[in-house]
């Protein structure tokens, strides 16, 4: 089914879209800090900063900057007035569009209030997640290339030729790194002495870290989501998590990855969140990204995708009706 956009949803986007350009202004530049000098962060049942609670790390910066940028990492406040500008000239000129019948789109998620005003995102004048000079995700060796060449494709032959993702076992942004998803970008954190919990809404895993001190697992234990273990330095909690498997790789990594995760509290109702992604199998340095996240009232619902489910069935099913109407027509 198709649906087409509606004016007063569009409209409301670009109304929302020119509102915010002046928060993202007085919102600084995106880094770690509270705009009130004297803020501490509440202590959770563990003594430690609490970052207990419901957040969405939803946001429009994109992961790599722009190649036109160069190293530019943060928009002044006048370019993001001209860029929220644009965005509201395209979602007035998308709506026209609609309107006028020109225009439909397979899935409109604003029915169901899931992206555009109705999504709340942390103000950031960032130019990409991705921090320093780059911007973007460092090339690839040439034996990760090799790797990435020789994966098998995915395919319509069986279930077991389908993305993960799709057979619902691992979605990419549950992390480690955490990344934010198209929609449903929210999780909620649990916090209590030895423990810290983070389940995604985007999906349905809970990552369990440990804050006891324990060791790692041992080498030869590989895991979908790796191994970690947390600590606290101040009002950090850093996560660093090893003993991936190469089975589910995070934008072509291999099983030697670790990812370094800092959760600071920095207001009441934002979280910064940074990590840094090593591997000496894939890329040819160390690479890292700050996303802010922000609180937001309420729980999770649940994303109820599981595997065996309508939506294998009917793509498979899909894929057979079509090589039977191919072979008929020969």
């Amino acid at each position: 089914m198709k649906h087409r956009i509606p004016v007063t949803v569009a409209a409301l986007a670009a109304a929302t879209i020119l509102m915010t350009a002046p928060a993202f202004a007085q919102g600084g530049a995106g880094v770690k800090g509270s705009a009130n000098a004297a803020w501490k962060a509440p202590r959770g049942a563990d003594g430690h900063a609490d970052l207990s609670g419901t957040w969405t790390n939803a946001t429009s910066v994109p992961v790599e900057r722009p190649k036109e940028l160069g190293a530019k990492e943060f928009y002044t406040p006048e370019e993001m007035a001209a860029n929220a500008k644009k965005a509201a000239d395209r979602a007035a000129a998308q709506a026209a569009q609609a309107e006028g019948g020109d225009l439909a789109v397979h899935y409109d998620t604003n029915q169901f209030s899931l992206t555009g005003a109705s999504q709340k995102r942390a103000p950031s004048m960032r130019t990409s997640l991705i921090t320093g000079p780059e911007g973007r995700v460092p090339p690839l060796l040439p034996a990760a290339q090799k790797r990435q060449a020789a994966r098998p494709r995915s395919t319509f032959d069986s279930y077991e030729t389908r993305p993960l993702a799709e057979r619902c076992y691992f979605w990419p942004n549950e992390g480690p790194p955490m990344m934010p998803v198209g929609y449903n970008s929210n999780l909620q954190i649990i916090q209590g002495p030895g423990f810290v919990a983070i389940e995604q809404e985007m999906i349905h895993d809970v990552r369990i870290i440990p804050t006891d001190g324990r060791p790692h697992l041992p080498s030869n234990i590989r895991q979908w989501f790796g191994d970690a273990r947390g600590h606290w330095e101040g009002d950090t909690l850093v996560v660093e998590t090893t003993n991936f498997t190469d089975r589910n790789p995070f934008r072509g990594s291999s099983d030697q990855m670790k990812v370094v995760e800092k959760f600071t509290r920095s207001s009441p109702d934002s979280v910064v969140y940074e990590f840094t992604v090593t591997d000496p199998a894939t890329w040819e340095k160390s690479w890292s990204a700050e996303i802010q996240m922000s609180k937001i009232d309420g729980g999770l619902y649940e994303y109820a995708c599981h595997e065996g489910n309508y939506g294998m069935a009917n793509i498979l099913s899909g894929a057979r009706a079509d090589e039977a109407a191919a072979a008929a027509k020969k």
